[in-house]
């Protein structure tokens, strides 16, 4: 773990942001490995996809920094533990129109362990 960890200016101890992307690190279930390639956990760090970092709680399609269809926007959705996992089912059954070229994850034990992981992140 400690090779994730970057040091600070004064002694040579972790950040607080550094500490923080370790442990979400270490939790993160290997389901997640298929969020991984287009989304970050980093709090503003966008990739094809938006940061997932914060996410609970947060309303779909608000995140300033990232482009999102029209779809996404307009679903009035709030990401949740069900909201979660019916998107993770199918993204485009539950938004038809969304930009996420995700099929879904349809092993419901997997697609668990994705939503719990995503309900830790801040």
């Amino acid at each position: 773990m400690t090779a994730l960890l970057t040091l600070g200016a004064v002694g040579g101890e972790p950040t607080a942001a550094a500490e923080a992307s370790a442990a979400s690190a270490s939790n993160r279930p290997q389901a997640f490995a298929v969020c991984a390639g287009c989304h970050s956990t980093e709090p503003g760090q966008m990739r094809l996809g938006p940061s997932l970092a914060g996410v609970a709680g947060r309303k779909a399609g608000t995140l300033p920094g990232y482009t999102y269809s029209e779809a996404l926007k307009a679903s009035g959705l709030t990401w949740n533990e069900a909201t979660l996992d019916k998107w993770l089912t199918s993204p485009k059954k539950t938004v038809p129109g969304t930009k996420m070229p995700f099929m879904g994850i349809s092993d419901p034990a997997r697609r668990k362990q994705v939503v719990d992981y995503l309900l830790t992140l801040e």
